[in-house]
């Protein structure tokens, strides 16, 4: 059982190292990352665009275990209330997190917490964008509050709130 885990856990941390270089070379080049907790301020914000494909929700299952065949089974999804196969709710999520760990407010930043709603789906060959902004700082505990959205071609999928400490 616990090699079971250990191969399971190496797996999840490959694709993880994987889909953060992935997203890292999308990005533009004239993106500053930012690690200094004085320099931020209100409202600014980060994005990051990435077109969902089927191999994402593939790679995805492999390292959390859902296979629910709503994301993994053509036929089976066309039968259901989407008629095609979404991708996991939680996927689409992380690449809020890829924007604070590589973009905005970047590297060492710890992500404290998260609330998310889920406003529709999303489908293979979408393009997602992601926007943090920051909505409140707390200066005594060096904590960032951001507002999180996902939207795919302007209409938001993802609905959230995010704390992040300074390193």
């Amino acid at each position: 059982f616990i090699s079971y885990f250990f191969i399971l856990y190496s797996l999840y941390f490959i694709i993880l190292i994987i889909v953060i270089l992935r997203y890292f070379m999308q990005m533009n080049e004239n993106e500053i990352i930012l690690n200094d907790f004085n320099s931020i301020k209100l409202n600014m914000s980060a994005n990051l665009e990435r077109i969902i494909c089927e191999q994402d929700l593939v790679n995805f299952a492999e390292v959390c275990g859902d296979t629910n065949p709503i994301h993994l089974n053509k036929q089976f999804a066309e039968k259901s209330i989407f008629g095609a196969q979404v991708s996991h709710g939680m996927l689409v999520v992380s690449f809020i997190s890829a924007v604070f760990g590589t973009i905005f407010p970047g590297p060492g930043w710890i992500y404290i917490s998260q609330n998310i709603e889920f406003k529709a789906p999303v489908f293979i060959g979408d393009k997602v964008r992601v926007n943090v902004t920051v909505t409140k700082i707390f200066k005594l505990r060096k904590v960032i509050e951001f507002k999180t959205r996902v939207t795919v071609r302007d209409k938001t999928v993802v609905d959230g709130v995010a704390m992040l400490k300074a390193p």
